[in-house]
Order: structure tokens, then sequence, then C-alpha cells
């Protein structure tokens, strides 16, 4: 069986790393993307022992890079077939009357605009192929918005209406578009969102066994081996202990 070629942001921790390690024994080839270049270089020297990886690193923010790193994609890596769009973040948990611009700014460019720069230098080849399948990564804070949640759910809410107009504008293609949506996944995201603050970064996960990195990435290996004919269109996944974005079961 031919390999299919995965492109994955956000692919040097959490949901990312469990995936481009997944993938990597299940038939794919990697382009992993990341900012922090020497974990991309530790993760391609111990996935290369199962497949063909290579890597970029920039910012999804910053538009001219990404189009820049995948423009230099040699010919043998063009042909992308799986674009993973995992890249994220939350920073702040603060009320929107105290909210900083500097954490907003953060939360969209890259949640919102971050996922559009790399689809948007991603998608002629499939459109030019009539094929490929994108999966996007949301969240629980996209369904239903929570106190002091206020501009990361709406960045959320954002990526959740754009998978759906991905779907409908991609359909004439033949391109498969999945959105996933967690909730409570013990990464590094919480330790980004309190700025470095250990024992308030690990709070949300006292009393419960939340998602690992490991049970998305099984999800999304799942999709990906749905037949032709199926796409999974619309996924939101807890943790047993988890029954909405506010309700969850401790102790």
């Amino acid at each position: 069986m031919q390999k299919r070629i995965a492109l994955i942001t956000g692919a040097t921790s959490g949901i990312g790393e469990a995936t481009a390690r997944l993938l990597a024994a299940h038939n794919f080839e990697l382009i992993l993307c990341g900012r922090r270049r020497e974990r991309l270089d530790v993760l391609q020297q111990e996935l290369t022992a199962h497949t063909r990886v290579t890597t970029l690193s920039f910012d999804v923010r910053e538009h001219a890079d990404v189009q820049r790193a995948i423009a230099s994609l040699p010919a043998e890596w063009r042909a992308i077939d799986v674009l993973i769009n995992n890249a994220g973040n939350a920073h702040g948990l603060d009320p929107i009357q105290t909210g900083s611009l500097a954490d907003w700014d953060a939360m969209i460019d890259i949640n919102v605009k971050g996922l559009l720069y790399v689809s948007k230098e991603v998608l002629p080849v499939m459109t030019g192929r009539q094929s490929g399948h994108i999966i996007n990564l949301g969240s629980i804070a996209g369904k239903e918005v929570y106190p002091n949640g206020n501009v990361y759910c709406a960045s959320k809410f954002a990526v959740d209406a754009l998978t759906r107009g991905m779907r409908m504008d991609l359909n004439a293609y033949g391109i498969k578009v999945t959105s996933i949506n967690p909730g409570l996944v013990e990464t590094e995201f919480s330790l980004v969102r309190f700025k470095g603050d250990e024992t308030k970064a690990s709070a949300p996960y006292q009393g419960m066994t939340p998602l690992k990195g490991t049970d998305i990435a099984d999800i999304i290996l799942y999709v990906l081996q749905a037949p032709p004919h199926v796409v999974l269109a619309d996924i939101t996944v807890f943790p047993t202990a988890q029954a909405s974005s506010t309700q969850v079961k401790r102790g």
C-alpha cells in the first residue's frame, strides 16, 4: 500500500507529537511543523526509524514564514494527502473586561489565522489532485462558551465555522474535512494558558483522569483509516469524568 503524506502543525508536543508517533507506525510519511527546531530534530531522528520524515520550522501566525516554509518542500514532498491543523493555544483565563490585548491577539492569530495560512498553502495541491483529508483540531470551547473563556471560545467557535465552510467549499473536489473537539486533555496547553504556573496549570486535571494526547491521536488514525466513501465530519470527545465544558466529576 502506498504511503500517504501527512503534514502536522504543532508537532513538537501534546496531540501533535502523539499523532506523529502513531502515524509513523501506520504507513504515513510525515512533514512535521513547529516553532521549536530542536524538538523537531529530535522527533525526526526518532521517527525516521519507521518512515520518511521531513521538518519545517515556522510560526503559523507569520504568513510570510508559512508561505516560505511550505514552498521550500522538495517535489517529492509536495503531494500532501493529509493536513492536520493542530497548532493552537489558550492564553489567560481573564474576564473580558480585564483581558490582555496580547493574549487576544495570540489566540486569534494562532488558532484562526494560523489555521487559514497553512490551509491556504496546502489546498491548491489537494484541489488540483481532487483528493485529500483536512483534520482541524477544535475544542469543546468551540461548542460551548464557559466563564472567562470569551476570546479563546470565540477563536474555537471560528474554527468550527471554518471547518463547516471548508467541508462545503471542498465537497466538489472530493476532499474530506473533519473536526475533532476534545474536552480536557492533559498537555502543555494548560501550562501555556497559565503562563508557566505549574500549580494553576495542573488544577483543571485534579481529582479526575483527563484525556491524553495519545487518545486524540488514536481518533485521528481511526478517522484516516475510514473507507473512501466515509468521512467522520464532527467528533466531540470527553474523558469519562466530563459531561460538558463546566461539569466534571472529581474525586
